[in-house]
Order: C-alpha cells, then structure tokens, then sequence
C-alpha cells in the first residue's frame, strides 16, 4: 500500500463510512503527521452550534487512523492495526470547522522491531483538534496496536 496523502485519505473514505458520512477532508497524511479536517456542517451541531462531541472524537480517531496507515501500512500483510483504547479532553469551545492533527508515540521503527520480535506492540497516537483560529479546542490520545495475523 502506498502511504502518499491521496491513498491513505481515499482508502479510508472509502473503509470507514464514518470518515464519509462527516466528509473529513484529508489534509496531510505521512508517517510523521496527519492532519484531518472537519468542516462546518450544520446536522453535525451540539446545542451551543459547534461540532458535536461525537464528530470531534471520530475525527481525532480518524487522524489517527491516518498515521497508523501511513507508517505502517507496509505491514498490513502481517498485520492489522486495531485500536485498543482512546482518550478525549475537551479543552474549548468549539465553533466552525475543527482540523485534527496526529502524531505517533513511539518510533514507527520501534514498534516495526516488537512485531519482527512476535509481540503484539501497542503505541500512542496524540491528536490535538484546533479551531480556525489556532486554538486547541480537544486533545486526544488513540493507543493503537498492530495484531499479527495468524
């Protein structure tokens, strides 16, 4: 699998329904970082008018996704990545389209090292949600972990 922007965004639009039905935009997606946007879409609302709790977290868990596949998606024929658990704060008030970016934990090549070892290696993906004007509305963290097949 190719880890460029277009393929991660277009592979997981198309394996998560989720991701379409909030029309996340994948904005960038490397091993290093990916950012993940959602805009302002009015049926997606809480009572105050800004981006529901619940469009918030699929976003950060989306983000994270992104990297996951982005820096390992070299080893998805031995693997599949799962998340195991995920935590959200809410920092702000959120108000307008919100961007979501994940970054790893942990050393892609580390966690590469467990799975060659046997383990079933679990890392963390930290995730900050920003409004338009830079300001952290959400922070989150997604522990992931790659389960070998078989």
């Amino acid at each position: 699998m190719s880890a460029d922007q277009m393929s991660v965004g277009d592979m997981l639009a198309a394996t998560v329904p989720m991701a379409r039905t909030l029309n996340l935009q994948f904005l960038e997606t490397t091993p290093e970082r990916a950012v993940v946007a959602l805009p302002d879409q009015g049926e997606y609302h809480n009572h105050v008018g800004g981006p529901h709790a619940g469009a918030m977290f699929t976003l950060g868990e989306s983000a994270s996704g992104a990297i996951v596949l982005a820096a390992f998606g070299d080893q998805l024929s031995r693997a599949v990545p799962l998340a195991v658990r995920a935590e959200i704060s809410y920092r702000k008030l959120a108000m307008g389209p919100v961007t979501a970016t994940a970054t790893l934990g942990r050393p892609a090549a580390e966690v590469v090292a467990e799975l060659d070892a046997g383990r079933r290696p679990e890392f963390p993906v930290s995730i900050a949600i920003r409004r338009e004007d830079g300001a952290v509305t959400g922070e989150m963290t997604v522990v992931w972990t790659l389960r070998p097949n078989g």
